[in-house]
């Protein structure tokens, strides 16, 4: 959950809260904050003045860092909406790597399968490697599961920005039902997405 006592990211670079941003106003309204916090315009200023501007000058770059990246953007504004996303978020992952634990994964039903026979081929592709060998059917197999499911990927994102438009229009209408709905929609669209996204990381780091 974000910290309600500082202004959310949207406010500092005064945007609504919506997921679709004009990026170059973005960029434009940052630098022109950044240079007004810069340390040498409070050189001269007391110390708490120092710490106050570098601390607004910190929380301007990570404002920035996340409403440019689309994924990040999502995932901070539907924080902001109270929605924790749960083991796939990027959270999870980095906690799961600072713990040296194996990140939770949930598979989407439709998924199944596919994931099923994908870990199948996996696991035949490590067994090769560990023998010192070469299976040319099961890396053709993978070869076509990784472009499969990086198209996959491609869509999702395709998806994500029509729901986006969804999110923006609920929210110029002043309509909970409609964002309640795009919100839900984005969760497990994102789910699914980060699913897909391990997948291929997984099958890329096989064919290595």
């Amino acid at each position: 959950m974000s910290d309600q006592s500082q202004p959310d990211y949207f406010s500092l670079f005064s945007l609504p809260q919506h997921l679709h941003i004009e990026l170059a106003a973005l960029e434009k309204s940052f630098y022109a904050q950044s240079r007004k916090l810069h340390p040498d315009r409070f050189a001269s200023r007391p110390q708490a003045e120092q710490d106050a501007a570098l601390t607004a000058s910190s929380q301007l770059n990570d404002a920035y860092r996340t409403l440019r990246d689309p994924i990040a953007r999502t995932e901070y504004l539907l924080s902001l909406e109270g929605v924790q996303l749960e083991e796939q978020s990027r959270a999870a992952t980095d906690a799961a790597k600072a713990s040296g634990t194996e990140k939770k994964q949930v598979a989407p039903p439709d998924l199944l399968e596919e994931a099923f026979e994908l870990n199948m081929q996996l696991e035949e592709m490590r067994m090769a490697k560990k023998m010192g060998e070469d299976d040319p059917q099961t890396r053709k197999d993978l070869e076509a599961a990784q472009q499969h499911f990086t198209a996959m990927l491609a869509e999702s994102q395709q998806q994500l920005e029509a729901l986006w438009t969804k999110w923006d229009a609920a929210v110029d209408a002043v309509d909970p039902a409609a964002k309640d709905a795009a919100k839900d929609a984005m969760v497990a669209l994102l789910n699914r997405r980060s699913y897909i996204r391990n997948l291929v990381r997984d099958v890329n780091e096989a064919l290595e």
